[in-house]
């Protein structure tokens, strides 16, 4: 197309004249169930104070990324495949394609400091207490943002609409190579770091769980009580039933981040109140290790939903400069970026059994609040 006329096309390519059908029902589908979901992780973290941890922090910038994607941009191109046109003007395609980037941008950099926040917890607790502090949290929610659109601020001027994905986005030729560069360093070196920590994150877990048996038989063998250092409670994904565990800024918070999960490090040993036994402490550790998986695989989920979700998209704009692949592939592979922004809550809901009580307690008070006009 000629970047002259970018704007002078604002119709949808013939090739996908049908597919548009199927492609408005996903719309709507993915606006529906991830607005839903995603106010209610808002909602949850906002009304449930044992679940604002510094990690589940991290996860709300996370939710509120997907929540503009499905709320505010999933609903407009919705209507682009509806009328099988661009209807909101010129200026409405450059915001929608910065906003669109700058979301995507704030997804990779969140999944980034989720693992490298796990990477850090289980290998030095108190560390975690100094890096992810009430102080510091500000900056990680801040800097996904900032960087976010620092990068893609500059494709101000390209942001166009495309017949063949049928939306808006930044054109390719006119972007490229600073485009093809910054989908590599973001899809590429952004989620192989991501790799990388969950990685180093399953051989520390395997080497605790190696050491912590060997400590339990050893225990066992010579009346010895088995000892370790921890990593936090607070962070790991387990609940905590007081309330110190939120972001109030209480000494109490930081003061947990290093009780919890064994890592069986000889060199790192803590004194065991008097009066508990090796085999209690052992079940104890073995529980909270347990707890740290589980939130570690949900974690490891979320990061592999957005691979999928954004690999064939990534792959033909860095393989397929020249458009050689049909029309209807690009327009599938653009449709199935849609699906990671609506699926995280579900996986929270699945896969967390700290979000799946908050997300009933918010049902249980908006009930309470839809019936209290009929009581009085």
């Amino acid at each position: 197309m000629d970047p002259n006329s970018s704007f002078s096309n604002l119709t949808c390519h013939p090739a996908v004249v049908n597919y548009r059908y199927f492609g408005a029902l996903l719309g709507i589908l993915v606006t529906a169930v991830g607005t839903v979901g995603n106010v209610m992780t808002v909602l949850a973290f906002a009304t449930d104070k044992r679940i604002r941890t510094h990690l589940n922090v991290l996860i709300l910038n996370l939710t509120v990324a997907d929540l503009i994607y499905c709320a505010f941009l999933q609903p407009v191109t919705t209507d682009t495949f509806i009328h099988f046109a661009w209807r909101q003007g010129e200026g409405m395609c450059r915001v929608f394609g910065l906003i669109l980037f700058v979301a995507n941008a704030v997804s990779i950099f969140s999944l980034i400091l989720i693992a490298m926040s796990r990477y850090v917890l289980i290998s030095d607790a108190r560390r975690f207490d100094r890096v992810f502090s009430c102080r510091t949290m500000p900056f990680f929610v801040a800097l996904p943002w900032l960087l976010g659109l620092t990068l893609f601020g500059p494709l101000w001027n390209i942001y166009v609409f495309l017949p063949p994905v049928c939306t808006c986005t930044f054109h390719r030729e006119r972007g490229r190579p600073y485009t093809t560069i910054l989908m590599l360093f973001m899809f590429g070196l952004g989620l192989s770091c991501i790799g990388i920590f969950y990685f180093l994150i399953h051989r520390k877990v395997k080497a605790a769980s190696q050491a912590l048996e060997g400590y339990r038989l050893e225990g066992d063998g010579r009346g010895r009580k088995p000892t370790g250092a921890g990593v936090s409670a607070a962070d790991s994904g387990i609940a905590n039933v007081s309330s110190a565990n939120s972001l109030s800024g209480d000494a109490a918070t930081r003061s947990t981040d290093a009780t919890s999960i064994e890592t069986a490090a000889p060199g790192n040993e803590m004194a065991l109140q008097a009066g508990e036994t090796g085999t209690s402490i052992c079940q104890a550790k073995r529980s909270s290790s347990g707890e740290f998986r589980k939130v570690t695989r949900m974690c490891f989920a979320m990061f592999l939903v957005y691979v999928t979700c954004y690999f064939p998209f990534c792959f033909l704009h860095v393989v397929d400069g020249k458009k050689r692949a049909p029309v209807l592939v690009h327009m599938v592979a653009g449709n199935f970026t849609w699906l990671n922004s609506c699926i995280n809550p579900i996986l929270y809901a699945i896969m967390n059994r700290q979000f799946k009580d908050a997300y009933w307690g918010v049902l249980r008070k908006g009930a309470n609040l839809l019936a209290r006009p009929w009581r009085q």
